[in-house]
């Protein structure tokens, strides 16, 4: 039994539908071993997904990122994903988790001579942003920026981001921001904004961040509003000199970062620009 999960749930693993509590991997698959795979996660709201195409175009980005070949194209991978949400019996607010890795070989660096790709893919309940985070805003840290230089994979090889997460924890605040060699990258599982002057501001979507799905969203939600947006290069010193900063991602949506460093940002209170967004967000769920 796996505490804290329905271990009765339905799951698809390999060609099968099991329950989550059944369902087994050898220890010799090289996602255990090496982290050798991708993932990821489409929210659901009302049971329906959520940008589905964007995560869609990612996963085949993310796949052909580390040369794995599972054998689908998009649209078997869209199948599959909805059969295991209807099989799920999920009809509210949940999200879809895939994971594909390289499967299961002798353990060697290199990529085997032949091996199946092992395929996962479970629902789970999403518990949305509640009004204290959504009204008050998340704390946030500052630290320097450790992981590999190939952020933009959606790996499942997530060490360096678990560690910056514990880093908020020991530190007693929601979230980090990282920053690589003196600029902005992203928080451990989300992306950053920065607003100042009414301008909102994003780094470049390079190698240096992953591209959450919600990045180009909001990018599209702030042309629709009238919002000045900028990709570049943003410096510590900025951040910290911000009138807002917002956090986004699959499952924390858009929320806003109100003290950062032990500082307020800006007011102190979420700011004008993080509420039309918001308000555009919802709206978009809403119209689902």
């Amino acid at each position: 039994m796996i505490p804290g999960v329905d271990n009765d749930s339905v799951v698809y693993l390999n060609g099968e539908y099991v329950r989550l509590g059944d369902a087994r991997v050898s220890v010799l698959d090289r996602g255990f071993i090496f982290g050798d795979g991708i993932y990821e996660v489409v929210p659901c709201y009302h049971g329906k997904p959520f940008l589905m195409d964007k995560h869609l175009a990612r996963l085949t980005r993310s796949l052909a990122a580390i040369r794995l070949d599972a054998g689908r194209d998009a649209q078997a991978w869209q199948r599959l994903m909805l059969d295991t949400l209807q099989r799920s019996g999920q009809r509210g607010d949940c999200i879809i988790y895939l994971q594909v890795t390289r499967g299961v070989a002798k353990r060697e660096h290199g990529f085997p001579a032949h091996s199946q790709a092992t395929v996962f893919c479970m629902v789970s309940p999403l518990k949305r942003p509640d009004a204290h985070k959504r009204d008050d805003g998340m704390s946030a840290v500052s630290m320097v920026d450790e992981r590999w230089l190939h952020c933009e994979i959606k790996s499942v090889s997530l060490l360096g981001n678990v560690l910056s997460k514990q880093y908020a924890t020991d530190a007693g605040v929601d979230e980090v921001l990282q920053f690589r060699d003196g600029n902005l990258s992203e928080g451990s599982s989300c992306n950053i904004w920065v607003v100042k002057d009414g301008v909102l501001r994003a780094p470049v979507r390079d190698h240096h961040i992953l591209e959450g799905i919600r990045y180009g969203f909001l990018v599209s939600l702030a042309e629709r509003l009238g919002i000045p947006f900028e990709a570049r290069a943003i410096s510590q010193e900025e951040v910290a000199q911000a009138d807002e900063l917002m956090l986004s991602s699959a499952t924390k949506e858009v929320l806003p970062i109100t003290r950062f460093d032990g500082k307020p940002v800006g007011s102190g209170k979420p700011g004008a620009v993080y509420a039309r967004l918001r308000a555009a967000y919802d709206a978009a769920i809403e119209s689902l």
